[in-house]
């Protein structure tokens, strides 16, 4: 039989097959997934093969064979450096949701969940999510971020899941595909889920009031078909670190669109924009004509700096940016 992962907790998978029924399935043997050391052989939005086992009263299934995958999305697995976790697979659209300030989303967060997408040829979308909490300086810095990443040519989207404000563009952008939700824990990504599919009524937790940070709800990945538009979404566990898997230097340049598209400009065709002359990258950076947190997140991938990817560049950048203008 043939089916879809639409739920993973690390020893049972919950799979609908192509009858519309769902089985709990395991895995029947060890996966040794070619180039790939993951934590997680099995991702939510696989498309599986499993047999029914006959052996016991329950129906349940073994999986022995995973399709290709289209794309999926990885990060580092928390505990374990040197393995990854992919989070989700054949992902058509992967939705970030950013929170200025309950809780802060960080612009290096932002950067290396675009750049693992753009790696992944996964489209991406920042979902601006809470604006019906802002004051007039969390809206100044949601309208600066947004600036910042629509002239690279991300589509952003700016909601309120408690308003009911941009859900139908949000729906619009959702048929006929499916969407995974991302970010760190707190920032709504199971409130906005249940603002799409109020039938579905996933678990949600105040704001930790003594640090600004979300609790975490989602526990496991998982996959759910929406009512509207032939449309499935992925909700995904908070994350806290977006820790990029290796990538080679060389090519970490050609994620960021806007780097990318100067790169021939540049003296040397192997430009890594940082001491090299002539290179269009800096000169734009000194021209104002590409975001200081976006240079800042680059070099911090490209240097492997680990430790300090989640502190906030942001601040810092804009009143740099600042000092060019006026210099």
């Amino acid at each position: 039989m043939k089916g879809i992962v639409y739920k993973s907790t690390g020893s049972w998978y919950t799979v609908k097959a192509e009858s519309g029924t769902f089985y709990e399935c395991r895995i029947k043997g060890k996966f040794r997934l070619q180039g790939i050391k993951s934590t997680n052989p099995i991702a939510v939005g696989d498309v599986v093969e499993f047999d029914l086992d006959t052996t016991s009263d329950v129906e349940n299934g073994l999986i022995h064979t995973i399709h290709d995958r289209k794309n999926y999305i990885v990060r580092k697995s928390v505990n374990l450096s040197k393995q990854t976790h992919i989070i989700a697979s054949n992902i058509d659209l992967g939705f970030l949701l950013v929170t200025i300030n309950n809780p802060p989303t960080t612009t290096s967060f932002i950067d290396r969940f675009l750049v693992t997408a753009e790696a992944y040829g996964i489209e991406a979308v920042l979902i601006f999510n809470k604006i019906d909490t802002f004051n007039e300086d969390a809206s100044d810095e949601q309208l600066y971020l947004q600036y910042t990443y629509s002239q690279i040519g991300y589509k952003c989207l700016r909601v309120s899941a408690l308003e009911n404000k941009g859900i139908d563009e949000l729906k619009a952008l959702m048929a006929n595909k499916t969407a995974m939700f991302s970010g760190h824990s707190g920032v709504g990504k199971s409130t906005l889920v249940n603002t799409l599919e109020p039938g579905l009524n996933l678990k949600t937790k105040k704001i930790s009031d003594s640090h600004s940070q979300g609790q975490h709800t989602t526990t496991f990945a998982e996959m759910f078909d929406l009512s509207f538009g032939n449309a499935k979404i992925i909700d995904t566990p908070g994350i806290r670190g977006f820790g990029v898997v290796d990538m080679d230097k060389q090519e970490i340049g050609d994620y960021f669109p806007e780097f990318f598209a100067l790169k021939e400009q540049c003296k040397f065709n192997n430009c890594l924009h940082k001491d090299e002359p002539k290179c269009a990258v800096k000169d734009a950076l000194e021209k104002d004509e590409i975001a200081w947190s976006r240079y800042k997140s680059y070099i911090q991938i490209l240097e492997g700096d680990e430790e300090h990817y989640r502190a906030d560049v942001y601040d810092a950048d804009r009143k740099a940016s600042d000092e060019t203008r006026k210099s």
